[in-house]
C-alpha cells in the first residue's frame, strides 16, 4: 500500500461559463506538455527501441511462463525434450534483449548538453514505459451505478482524462514535460476518490516496465500507477539535470536544482510507497538513486567552485582540493550502495564503472591542487594543519611548511598519488565498452592525467634518490551540502475532470447514499418550513414539524442536488435560499439525496444481519419440521409392515395345523 497524497489542490465549484475556456487551455497546455510519438529526436528514438525491446521481453518471458507449465504437466519424453530446447532458446533472447536494453539503459551521450565545453557526463534516468489502459467502461460502469448519472454524458470527461493519460507517456524534456506528469499525477487523486471505493476494485490492471531492466509489473492498485508517475518525475528531472551546460554558473545551478528535486522525488517515493511489484521502485534502489543524485549534486558544487574561483591562491587550491575529497567521497558511497545484495546485479555495468571512475577521478584532483598549492606557493597558513586526515610522515608540518624541499617532497607525494589515481580512473574506464564510446570522457580523463604527469616530471628531479613517500588523504569540506527537495504538487493546480459530479466532499466512491428523491415543495401560510445550511450542496440542516417541508418528505440531513431539474449540486447557499423564496404558488420540483452517516451504514448492516439470521431460523425450523414428517410416515410404514407379517405368520401357522390334521386323519 502507499501514502501517495498531495497538498491543497483547487478543488472550488467551476465557473459554468469558463469551461470551454478552461478547456481549451488545458488542451493546449497538454500539447507543448506532451511530445509527438513520431517525433525523430534521438531521445524520442531510444524511448521507442526501449518500448520496442520491452514488449519482446514480455512476449518472451509469456513464451517461457507457457513452456514450464508444459514441461511441468507433460509426461512425454519426447515432449519434455522438444519443450527444453525451447525453452533454452527462450532464455538465450530473453537475454540477448536484456542486454540491449541495459545498453539502451547505460546511453548517457543522448540526454547530455550540446555544449562544446568539456565536462564529465552525468547518469541520466530513463523513463518507465506504460501499456494503454481503457477505462472507459469501468467509469462508466460507477457513474452508472454509484452515482445513478447517465454514463453517456460523461464521454466527454472520459475521453479527457484518456488523453492525458496518453500524452503523459512521451513527456518532454522541459519544465512543460514536468508539469504534464504532475498534472496527471494530481488528477489521479480525483480518480482515487471518485472512482476507487474501498470494498471493491475496477478490474483494471495498469501495467509497467521496469525503467532498467523492463521486467513488466502489473498491478490493479492505483497507488502503483500513482507510483510510477512520481518515478518517471524524478527521472525527467535526471534528464533536465544532464542536459545543463555546466560551463557557466546558471546552468550549473540549474543542474544542482534539478538532480536535487530528483533526489527529492526518488526519497518522497521511498518513504510512502511499499510493497514495490519492481526492482526499480524497491527499498534499495531508490536508496540508491537518492545517493547518485546527491554525488551528481556535490560534483556540479565542486564544478561552480572551480569555476567561480579562478584565482590560483593557496587557500583557494585547499579549497578546492576539499571540495574534490567530499565529490570523491560521496561517490565511493554510492559505490558502496551499489555493491550491495539486492542492487548488485540489477545496477547496469557502466553506471557502477561510472561511479568509479568518478571517485578516482575526484581524489585524483583533489590530490593534484593539494599538491599545487604546496609546490606553486610559499605561504605557511594555518588551513593547512587541518587538512589531512592524518598526521604525514616525516617532520612536522610546520617544519614542512618553513622548509622548501620537504614541502616539494609533500607535493610530490600528493603528485604520485594523483597520477595513481587517474591510471586507475583510465582502468576502469576502458574496461567498459559503453563508456569507451564516449569521447568527452575520454578527453577529460586523458587532460587531466596529461596535466598531473606533466606536474609530476616537473617536480621530479634527477639527482632525487629517495622514494616518495605515501601522501595522506585529504580531509573532505564543501561550501554547499545538497538539499533533498521534496515534490510540491501544489505548484500544478488542477481541475478535477469529472466535476460534473458533485463536490468531492459528498459525491466520492467513499460515500453512500440512498436513491435520489424528487419532492414537491409548495409555499403555505407559515412558509416553506425548512432551515438550508451549507454550501456546494446545500443542506437541509432543519424541519419545521407538521410543516410544508416534513409533509413534501424533506428530512434533515437531505441535499439538495436538483431544484427544478436543473443541477444545484454546486450551487451556493444564496442561490438556492433566492429560489425557493421566489418560488410561484405551484412550488418547486426538489431532487434529494441522503447521505449515509457511517452509524446508519452500521444500522442498515445490523438490520440486514438480523433479517438474515429470522430467514436462517425460519429455514432450520422448515428442515426440521420436515424431517420429523418422514419419520413419522417412515414409523408408521415400519409399524404397518409389522402387522402385515404377523398376520402373514399367523395365516401360514393356521395353514400347517389344517395340514397336519388332514394328514392325520
Amino acid at each position: 500500500m502507499s501514502n501517495l497524497q498531495h497538498p491543497s489542490l483547487n478543488t472550488g465549484r467551476p465557473i459554468l461559463t469558463m469551461v470551454s475556456g478552461v478547456c481549451n487551455v488545458y488542451l493546449t497546455d497538454r500539447e507543448t506538455g506532451g511530445c509527438d510519438p513520431c517525433s525523430q529526436t534521438q531521445r524520442s528514438k531510444l524511448q521507442h527501441r526501449r518500448a520496442r525491446i520491452n514488449q519482446q521481453i514480455n512476449k518472451e518471458m509469456r513464451m517461457r511462463a507457457g513452456a514450464e507449465n508444459l514441461f511441468r504437466a507433460t509426461t512425454n519424453t519426447k515432449v519434455k525434450e522438444t519443450v527444453a530446447l525451447e525453452l533454452s532458446f527462450v532464455n538465450s533472447n530473453l537475454q540477448l534483449l536484456k542486454e540491449e536494453l541495459e545498453e539502451l539503459n547505460s546511453n548517457m551521450e543522448v540526454y547530455q548538453t550540446e555544449s562544446e565545453a568539456i565536462n564529465v557526463p552525468m547518469i541520466p534516468l530513463g523513463l518507465k514505459e506504460t501499456k494503454e489502459v481503457d477505462l472507459t467502461v469501468p467509469l462508466k460502469d460507477i457513474i452508472c451505478e454509484h452515482y445513478g448519472e447517465d454514463s453517456s454524458l460523461f464521454e466527454k470527461e472520459i475521453k479527457e482524462f484518456m488523453e492525458l493519460r496518453q500524452a503523459m507517456r512521451t513527456p518532454s524534456r522541459n519544465e512543460a514535460g514536468l508539469e504534464l506528469l504532475m498534472e496527471y499525477y494530481n488528477q489521479l487523486y480525483y480518480l482515487d476518490q471518485r472512482f476507487f471505493p474501498p470494498h471493491r476494485t475496477l478490474g483494471v490492471h495498469f501495467h509497467w516496465y521496469d525503467s532498467l531492466t523492463g521486467v513488466p509489473s502489473c498491478q490493479r492498485a492505483l497507488a502503483f500507477e500513482k507510483g510510477s508517475v512520481l518515478f518517471n518525475v524524478g527521472a525527467l528531472y535526471t534528464q533536465i539535470g544532464a542536459r545543463q551546460d555546466r560551463s557557466a554558473t546558471a546552468g550549473i545551478d540549474r543542474a544542482i536544482d534539478a538532480f536535487q528535486r530528483a533526489a527529492g522525488a526518488f526519497n518522497y517515493l521511498k518513504e510512502n510507497f511499499s510493497n514495490a511489484p519492481s526492482l526499480d521502485m524497491s527499498g534499495p534502489s531508490l536508496c540508491m538513486l537518492v545517493r547518485l543524485m546527491i554525488a551528481q549534486v556535490q560534483e556540479c558544487v565542486f564544478e561552480r567552485v572551480t569555476l567561480t574561483t579562478q584565482d590560483t591562491h593557496f587557500i583557494t587550491q585547499l579549497q578546492v582540493a576539499k571540495e574534490a575529497a567530499r565529490v570523491s567521497d560521496v561517490y565511493s558511497l554510492v559505490l558502496q550502495t551499489m555493491s550491495q545484495t539486492l542492487v548488485k546485479d540489477y545496477v547496469p555495468f557502466s553506471w557502477a564503472s561510472m561511479v568509479q571512475v568518478k571517485a578516482e577521478h575526484f581524489r585524483a584532483l583533489s590530490h593534484y591542487n593539494a599538491a599545487v598549492a604546496l609546490c606553486d606557493h610559499t605561504q605557511s597558513a594555518k588551513a593547512l594543519f587541518q587538512f589531512h586526515v592524518s598526521t604525514p610522515a616525516g617532520p612536522p608540518l610546520s617544519q614542512v611548511l618553513r622548509d622548501p624541499e620537504d614541502r616539494r617532497k609533500l607535493g610530490k607525494a600528493h603528485l604520485r598519488c594523483a597520477v595513481i589515481r587517474h591510471e586507475e580512473a583510465m582502468r576502469v574506464h576502458g574496461l567498459c565498452k559503453i563508456l569507451r564510446k564516449m569521447d568527452i570522457l575520454q578527453e577529460v580523463l586523458s587532460f587531466v592525467y596529461k596535466r598531473s604527469l606533466d606536474k609530476y616530471s616537473e617536480m621530479d628531479r634527477e639527482d632525487d634518490f629517495e622514494e616518495t613517500a605515501e601522501a595522506p588523504e585529504i580531509h573532505s569540506q564543501t561550501q554547499h551540502k545538497p538539499d533533498i527537495t521534496a515534490p510540491n504538487f501544489s505548484t500544478v493546480p488542477v481541475t478535477d475532470i469529472f466535476q460534473r459530479l458533485g463536490p468531492l466532499s459528498v459525491f466520492c466512491a467513499r460515500a453512500r447514499w440512498g436513491p435520489v428523491r424528487v419532492v414537491s415543495l409548495q409555499r403555505g401560510d407559515g412558509g416553506l418550513g425548512l432551515t438550508l445550511r451549507g454550501d456546494s450542496p446545500v443542506l437541509v440542516a432543519g424541519v419545521v414539524p407538521g410543516g410544508c417541508a416534513q409533509e413534501a418528505g424533506l428530512r434533515e440531513g437531505d441535499y439538495i442536488v436538483a431544484v427544478d431539474g436543473e443541477d444545484f449540486k454546486w450551487a451556493k447557499h444564496g442561490e438556492v435560499v433566492h429560489i425557493l423564496k421566489s418560488c410561484s404558488d405551484r412550488g418547486v420540483q426538489l431532487s434529494i439525496i441522503t447521505l449515509h452517516t457511517h452509524d446508519t451504514q452500521v444500522g442498515v448492516v445490523v438490520s440486514l444481519c438480523l433479517d438474515a439470521c429470522v430467514c436462517v431460523l425460519h429455514l432450520i425450523c422448515c428442515v426440521l419440521h420436515l424431517i420429523s414428517v418422514v419419520c413419522y410416515i417412515s414409523l408408521v410404514c415400519v409399524l404397518h409392515l409389522i402387522s402385515v407379517c404377523v398376520c402373514v405368520c399367523y395365516i401360514s401357522l393356521v395353514c400347517v395345523c389344517v395340514c397336519v390334521c388332514v394328514t392325520s386323519h
